[in-house]
């Protein structure tokens, strides 16, 4: 089907078909889980158990016609555009923080919004800072062994973005921005030496973070001993694991979770690989795995074969963006490290964070039909 599409382009032309099949297998996986996890949840609070589904179905389809749409656009032209696509994201992190501009939903003031939907600046951010990095570092790469020269520069942009997200506060997707950004950095040629005093100064501010809300600390203990307070701080991992563990090898059956009724908060979000591993066993969460890997494969790949400087990064950095979160949110449900609200991209529902997601893949799609692969 994908080959037909682009059958009158020539072979150089194509996009990484491989990496296609995996991005259209996740969200067809994501649109069955969306549904299976959700539907209890729905008829309960709104009566409609196809509620977030038929909202899932709509995110998907907006977000695969910019993902077509952004395939075709040559991936050059970011870079062109790349300063005044940062300075939107930072304006509209800045409203964001506006009452009676930007939503406060869980306690964290991160959406505007738009009519019936909402949108999640920091989504933005994260895929304009990339884009901007990436333009640095290929025009600047060879300053980036000097600290005053190379390093700093980024550097501030990166923490003035980090910053604005934790004045609504959101630590999870801060954390995937920074991190991103480190890669790029580094892979351009940083210094270990800057990183070393960069995650002294990190490990610090992070300590920081922690102290300045009772409710990181809570975090931090729940994830050392959930079973000190199992129906408050601790409850949300106890249910995770609780969902992963009946599901043994081959799972409880498709749709028949129990942990989706009223045990996991909002399953079909953050806590969606639970409820995944539950009904389909150790092997389906394998399989999903293997997908990720493959993902991150062929956008590795891309990356090295991108035919500038430009390319590599812009697709490094989208390759490792989503890395990162998926390695981050799966990490939460089994228990690996604390919780933090992130979604798990292509499966989580969600709006802005999806359709952000699908262009981000429609630019590496297209940095691909440029790529010596």
């Amino acid at each position: 089907m994908f080959r037909e599409f682009f059958k009158n382009k020539n072979q150089q032309e194509k996009p990484d078909f491989t990496l296609l099949a995996v991005i259209i297998a996740l969200l067809v996986v994501g649109i069955v889980m969306v549904y299976s996890s959700s539907f209890v949840w729905s008829d309960y609070k709104y009566g409609d158990t196809l509620y977030y589904v038929k909202r899932q179905l709509l995110f998907v389809g907006a977000g695969l016609v910019a993902m077509f749409a952004l395939m075709r656009v040559p991936y050059t032209i970011w870079k062109k555009y790349a300063n005044v696509i940062l300075l939107a994201c930072f304006i509209l992190l800045i409203l964001v923080l506006i009452p009676g501009i930007g939503m406060v939903r869980g306690g964290a003031r991160s959406w505007i919004g738009v009519g019936a939907f909402s949108i999640q600046p920091s989504e933005f951010m994260k895929l304009g800072l990339i884009m901007f990095l990436s333009t640095y570092l290929a025009a600047n790469q060879k300053y980036i062994t000097s600290f005053k020269k190379g390093f700093f520069p980024a550097l501030i942009l990166v923490f003035a973005a980090f910053g604005l997200i934790m004045l609504q506060p959101d630590l999870g997707t801060g954390v995937v921005l920074v991190l991103t950004c480190m890669v790029l950095i580094y892979t351009a040629g940083a210094k270990i030496s800057h990183f070393v005093w960069l995650g002294i100064l990190g490990i610090v501010g992070f300590l920081f973070l922690i102290l300045s809300a009772p409710y990181r600390i809570s975090r931090i203990t729940a994830f050392l001993n959930p079973w000190e307070d199992p129906l408050g701080d601790g409850f949300q991992i106890i249910q995770s694991l609780y969902a992963i563990g009946p599901g043994g090898l081959l799972g409880v059956g498709l749709g028949e979770s129990l942990q989706k009724y009223f045990y996991l908060p909002e399953p079909q979000t953050d806590f969606i690989f639970a409820v995944l591993s539950e009904e389909l066993g150790f092997i389906g969460g394998t399989v999903m795995i293997g997908l990720f890997l493959l993902l991150f494969w062929r956008g590795i790949r891309i990356a090295l074969e991108a035919p500038d400087q430009f390319g590599r990064f812009l697709a490094l950095g989208i390759t490792s963006m989503l890395t990162i979160q998926i390695m981050i949110n799966v990490s939460v449900v089994i228990g690996l490290i604390p919780v933090t609200g992130i979604t798990l991209p292509f499966l989580s529902y969600g709006g802005s964070s999806l359709t952000l997601t699908l262009c981000s893949v429609g630019i590496l799609l297209n940095v691909s039909r440029h790529a010596k692969m």
